[in-house]
């Protein structure tokens, strides 16, 4: 699936529509180059769940974690990475990744390429096109 914007404020509108072709996946691979919008579609992503907190790119502290309440009124969290700064796949492992993946929650990645060994089989692969000063072309796969 694919969706075209015109602008980051498109991002909202297009999140139910996200969150049903994604089905029970929970493990996000989200690519895109420097500047595409990833953080800005995990703010859209996690106002969508309910997500209070502000949220912000783990570029430095590598994980964010927040917390929301599921459809069913329990409690859920969604996990946030930024691997851009990460060297290797050891690295990933040692900040946790592997076991973030074999969680219930959703997990975002930002910045994968050197982790893709850790996602489940079913994940999801969400990739950002820049094609203008602020259109985008999302790509679900």
């Amino acid at each position: 699936m694919d969706w075209l914007l015109h602008s980051p404020d498109d991002l909202p509108a297009i999140m139910p529509e996200i969150i049903s072709a994604l089905g029970a996946r929970r493990k996000i691979a989200l690519y895109g180059e420097m500047g595409a919008g990833k953080t800005t579609f995990v703010k859209a992503l996690s106002a969508h769940l309910g997500v209070k907190d502000n949220t912000s790119s783990p570029t430095f502290s590598l994980i964010n974690e927040y917390h929301y309440i599921a459809p069913d009124g329990s409690s859920a969290l969604l996990h946030h990475l930024d691997l851009y700064r990460l060297k290797n796949a050891n690295e990933a492992f040692d900040i946790g990744l592997d076991d973030l993946m074999h969680d219930p929650w959703f997990c975002i990645v930002e910045w994968p390429q050197i982790a893709e060994g850790f996602f489940p089989e079913n994940s999801a692969s969400i990739h950002i096109e820049i094609l203008g000063e602020t259109q985008r072309r999302i790509v679900l796969s």
